[in-house]
């Protein structure tokens, strides 16, 4: 055994560094879109919850208006007729905004129209409607949707990005959530008296 090493320094190679840091990056970017992903996943499930809240309040208006849900004439955002729920059909605030976005909650008491909300609403229908949507997360427009128009944010970014690019939540008529992809899958037409509203 000898009494001495003889310590050849090694230095690690650019090529190594190289190397190294791409895996780096890699790995940072994959956990990073994971964890988009499932935090928008837990934000759609919550946002499924507040929408059914918001049902339990239109059926409640519809009940009491002859099956007609709240109309504002020349409304130009959701905010508006939807005001017509607080607090008489809806006692708190908090179902206005979906979890996914980054707007802070209304203060209990505060106006929709003033603070915003998170949805658009078909205003105009009816509680005969049926399977017909209601309301859903904001969308990039308030055009007619046909078959492959697109509904919600590519991109993740501007309007129709409640859930970034992961699509949205719609709320039928008669109260069931359907998980909606970014691109419509089927045509959603407006009849005459119906009017899509985007939050302002």
């Amino acid at each position: 055994m000898p009494l001495y090493h003889n310590k050849k320094t090694q230095a690690v190679s650019p090529l190594e560094l190289l190397i190294t840091v791409v895996m780096l990056v890699l790995l940072f970017v994959l956990l990073q879109g994971r964890g988009a992903q499932s935090f928008q996943t837990r934000a759609k499930n919550l946002c499924r919850e507040r929408l059914q809240t918001i049902h339990l309040g239109l059926q409640l208006y519809a009940n009491e208006h002859e099956g007609r849900f709240p109309v504002v004439t020349n409304a130009l955002s959701s905010e508006e007729p939807l005001s017509l729920l607080l607090p008489a059909y809806i006692s708190t605030t908090e179902p206005f905004v979906c979890p996914g976005t980054k707007r802070r909650l209304i203060p209990e008491g505060g106006s929709l129209t003033r603070y915003g909300i998170s949805y658009a609403y078909y205003m105009g229908r009816s509680s005969a409607e049926g399977a017909s949507l209601l309301l859903t997360d904001a969308q990039v427009n308030t055009s007619e949707k046909a078959v492959g128009s697109q509904m919600f944010s590519e991109d993740g970014k501007g309007p129709g990005s409640n859930h970034h690019e992961f699509g949205g939540n719609g709320l039928a008529v008669d109260g069931s959530v359907v998980e909606l992809r970014r691109k419509a899958v089927s045509a959603v037409p407006h009849h005459p008296g119906l009017k899509l509203l985007n939050p302002r």
